[in-house]
């Protein structure tokens, strides 16, 4: 294997990490703190993307890159309305009934994929973006996308962030001591249903983005962009370890590359299936996922 081909697979595996990390973050923070499993968690990252869409085919801005910047703050909004919505609206009721809350969020993913379609068909939509996106560089004899390093680019940007907000703001702290003993900061007198609304909110907010660089990344968005990927962003959630930022982000970069090298090397569509062998070597030495704690 050259230089350059090892170089180019592995940008763009990185890539597709940064993606899964955005989308399963939020997804493992839902799980860790709340015991939801939010099968609609996919949908947050469509909303995200048809959100900028709308903005960049809709609004008369001359400028694309101030209409990209206004895109994706509108998708940045759209995704922690639509967090905190389903959480207060279908999830609060349902807290400790795991079965009905799969249903519910099943119901809601399926539901939302079909209205998008029938909105905007399901077929692929392009928009414009900034002319930075469209750049190349040669890296060590590789003409790498720059949008693939934007991509990797962001997705460390909201990684530190998002460690830095659990570890030194007070809902951060909250949240992290409820994602290891609940029933004890409950027992503290702390609203705990204020930081579940924060948290989904969070993870609405998080998706959405992935959702914007997404359909950069995949050249288009469609009705089932989120729930394709919801599948991967799972396999990264137990990988990685419920709760753990660190954990999904380390699980989403093996995840993402062996992904990319695995299919270049031995054929599409092999790859995903050495995620799943990975998923099943994790659970039989390590249930509890690389950096996650004890199961409870």
């Amino acid at each position: 294997m050259s230089l350059e081909v090892f170089v180019l697979l592995a940008v763009t595996g990185l890539g597709l990490a940064g993606l899964y990390f955005l989308l399963a973050s939020g997804l493992s923070l839902i799980f860790g703190l709340m015991d939801v499993l939010n099968v609609a968690h996919g949908l947050f990252f469509t909303v995200g993307g048809y959100a900028a869409w709308l903005v960049m085919t809709r609004v008369g801005v001359a400028s694309v890159g101030l209409r990209f910047a206004i895109a994706l703050l509108v998708a940045t909004v759209a995704g922690l309305l639509i967090g905190a919505v389903v959480e207060r609206g279908f999830i609060r009721p349902l807290y400790g009934d795991h079965v009905t809350q799969i249903l519910i969020t099943a119901g809601i993913s399926i539901a939302g994929v079909a209205l998008l379609g029938g909105w905007f068909t399901y077929d692929p939509q392009t928009f414009p973006v900034p002319e930075v996106f469209r750049m190349v560089i040669n890296v060590a004899g590789a003409r790498i996308p720059l949008s693939r390093l934007i991509t990797v680019g962001s997705s460390l940007v909201l990684l530190f962030a998002l460690l830095a907000f659990l570890r030194y703001t007070r809902h951060g702290l909250i949240i992290r001591a409820g994602v290891e003993n609940r029933a004890m900061v409950q027992a503290l007198g702390i609203d705990v249903q204020r930081s579940f609304t924060l948290v989904f909110a969070i993870g609405g907010l998080l998706a959405a983005i992935g959702g914007v660089l997404g359909a950069v990344f995949f050249a288009g968005v469609t009705p089932e962009i989120g729930l394709n990927n919801l599948i991967f962003a799972f396999i990264v959630v137990v990988i990685g370890g419920l709760g753990s930022v660190s954990g999904t982000a380390l699980a989403a970069v093996i995840v993402g590359l062996t992904q990319q090298f695995v299919n270049f090397f031995a054929g599409a569509g092999v790859g995903d299936l050495t995620v799943v062998a990975l998923l099943a070597i994790t659970l039989l030495i390590r249930p509890q996922g690389l950096l996650g704690g004890v199961p409870r």
